[in-house]
């Protein structure tokens, strides 16, 4: 099959509607304006089972009617159309409602840590990285063998990660089973929670987008959202204690959740994270 021509084709194709303006806003990213009004967003994939990933973890993160994340119109392996979120100013009771919002989409489970949204590939993707998702049944095993030493391996790899910092790493992946406290069911996960998937909505909502979903724990989501910032993020976690309350002593297991999307970050962008990952790993194991 032949890839649409563009982000403009590929909305008309999915719609069903004519289009009437295209405005770039990336290489990958277009906001396309439709003949009823409405905007959608098409978004080029950037490798194999991207597309197809990102359009299941949003049907899949839908099908718990919490979080609200836009509709997906249509995806082909090269194009995802979606719907566009009109987006207005964060606000604290937004973000109280996101945290109860994100403790209901979290207790709608998954079938196994690991877990690929119905219909998503294995291979799927974090940003611009590869991520596999396998199933496991043990959290702790399976978060060191599939979310920390893939990655660890590539940044040591790349230079980026020296022997005693890579060390210090395995020593939290080989003390995961004491780290990572009281054990808890897989949770559904939106996999790439950082400030910049998280939409103010107009409507006094927030919105997710650019999932990588998955299985998880749900205290990686949390931690993720605390790594580059978000606006009232104490209200959103208050909220969601409220709502499904944090088991004793989340705060010191941070640094262990935070270990997975540091060294994403630093087999993408290089060494800058390197040292951010390698301190997370060693506040985890001065908490524990």
């Amino acid at each position: 099959m032949t890839p649409p021509a563009s982000p403009s084709a590929a909305a008309a194709r999915f719609t069903g509607r004519a289009v009437t303006g295209e405005r770039r806003l990336s290489d990958a990213l277009a906001e396309v304006a439709l003949d009823d009004g409405r905007t959608v967003m098409a978004k080029r994939g950037d490798g194999p089972g991207a597309v197809r990933a990102e359009a299941a973890g949003l049907r899949w993160l839908a099908g718990a009617g919490a979080v609200p994340v836009p509709a997906v119109h249509g995806e082909d392996g090269w194009w995802l159309v979606t719907g566009r979120v009109a987006q207005g100013p964060p606000d604290a009771r937004a973000a109280a409602r996101f945290g109860r919002e994100l403790a209901v989409l979290h207790a709608a489970g998954a079938p196994a840590f690991g877990a690929a949204p119905p219909g998503g590939p294995e291979d799927a993707r974090i940003g611009l990285a590869p991520m596999r998702n396998v199933p496991g049944n043990d959290w702790p095993g399976w978060y060191a063998e599939h979310r920390v030493l893939p990655y660890l391996r590539a940044a040591v790899d790349a230079g980026a990660v020296d022997a005693a910092g890579a060390a210090d790493v395995e020593r939290v992946c080989a003390r995961l089973p004491e780290l990572a406290g009281p054990a808890e069911p897989p949770a559904r996960l939106h996999g790439d929670l950082w400030n910049g998937n998280v939409l103010w909505g107009a409507d006094g909502r927030v919105w997710l987008i650019d999932p990588a979903a998955h299985g998880g724990h749900r205290e990686t989501d949390l931690a993720m959202l605390r790594l580059f910032g978000c606006p009232h993020l104490d209200r959103v976690t208050d909220a969601y204690a409220e709502a499904a309350p944090l088991a004793d002593g989340w705060r010191g297991r941070v640094g262990v959740h935070q270990l997975f999307p540091l060294l994403v970050h630093t087999v993408l962008f290089g060494g800058g994270y390197a040292g951010q990952a390698v301190a997370a790993a060693r506040s985890a194991l001065a908490a524990g």
